[in-house]
């Protein structure tokens, strides 16, 4: 039996959305290889996450009760001692700030190879995965040479998953080296607030790099008044300072689920797709077709933007 470790995330007293999804990952990880899935939940209210984490699929769930909040030294020693006491095949981690933290320092002290953003997976007669390169432009399936790996998971590429579970849950004793614990959370502040909050939109018309120029937004933002719209944007547009970072959309940005999501010069890089691909409708205006953002619009205008967003915008006015 081959058995396959997830280590779950929280952030300010709340699991995130990537901990459900590793479930389904870890489980198909698991059936692959013939063996049971553990969680590992550390930090923060590990027995009220155990019960919300404790879904159909999971067989054994680990708490580690130390700090409140992400700790690089804890998560990595928590993990590479979990991984050992129950022999791991596969360790799963999401493929996100946190995820990349800890996952290289546990793959090269446990001596596992590290197999980051993967999109699909298949472990039955050794691992294989998927992976997207050129920005989402081609996918290349990867065979793993080795019978053990520690694999990062893309955040939206799997399923919650859902159904009570009936997992064993018990505390971790895991021998922590204080000494190694060099830094500690003491704190969040929020980066770029302000007065819009685009997770709560029903409609946004979200803006990227081919906009060309800072004084070109009046268009996207006629076109949102129009719509009675909240305007949002991929990284480019706030790395340039033209909107703030509240409007951001993407991995390192907000998670949106809006009703309908009109991306407008955007060219749908991974990172960005990751924040959006929940919306209900997706709208695409890109003056290039091979664009990955096609592959997961609703609808789309191969045009300039540049005409298509004014004729919008007289339509709806």
């Amino acid at each position: 039996m081959s058995d396959v470790l997830a280590v779950t995330e929280h952030r300010r007293g709340d699991l995130r959305d990537e901990s459900f999804e590793l479930i389904t990952a870890g489980r198909e990880l698991a059936d692959g290889s013939d063996g049971d899935l553990h969680l590992a939940v550390i930090s923060g209210d590990v027995d009220d996450f155990a019960d919300e984490l404790n879904r159909e699929g999971v067989d054994a769930i680990h708490t580690v009760d130390r700090g409140e909040e992400f700790n690089h030294d804890i998560y990595r020693q928590v993990t590479e001692q979990l991984a050992d006491e129950i022999d791991a095949q596969y360790i799963v981690a999401p493929h996100s700030v946190n995820g990349l933290d800890y996952a290289p320092a546990v793959a090269q002290t446990l001596g596992y190879p590290l197999v980051t953003d993967i999109v699909d997976a298949d472990a039955e007669g050794g691992l294989s995965v998927t992976r997207e390169l050129y920005n989402g432009k081609t996918e290349a399936d990867v065979e793993v040479d080795s019978e053990r790996a520690f694999v990062t998971v893309r955040p939206g590429e799997w399923d919650a998953t859902e159904g009570d579970g009936s997992a064993t849950v018990e505390a971790f004793d895991a021998a922590i080296d204080e000494e190694q614990v060099r830094s500690t959370v003491t704190g969040f502040e929020e980066v770029g607030a302000g007065d819009v909050d685009i997770s709560e939109a029903e409609v946004l018309v979200s803006v990227g790099r081919g906009i060309e120029e800072e004084d070109n937004l009046d268009i996207i933002f006629d076109l949102a008044e129009a719509l009675d719209a909240t305007v949002s944007s991929s990284r480019p547009i706030v790395d340039n300072g033209w909107l703030p970072q509240d409007r951001q959309v993407g991995q390192s940005g907000k998670k949106v689920t809006p009703e309908v999501y009109i991306a407008v010069g955007i060219s749908g890089a991974v990172q960005h797709v990751a924040g959006m691909k929940g919306a209900e409708t997706i709208i695409a205006i890109n003056n290039d077709p091979s664009a990955p953002i096609y592959d997961i619009a609703d609808y789309g205008i191969v045009d300039d933007l540049f005409d298509v967003v004014p004729a919008l915008t007289e339509q709806f006015e």
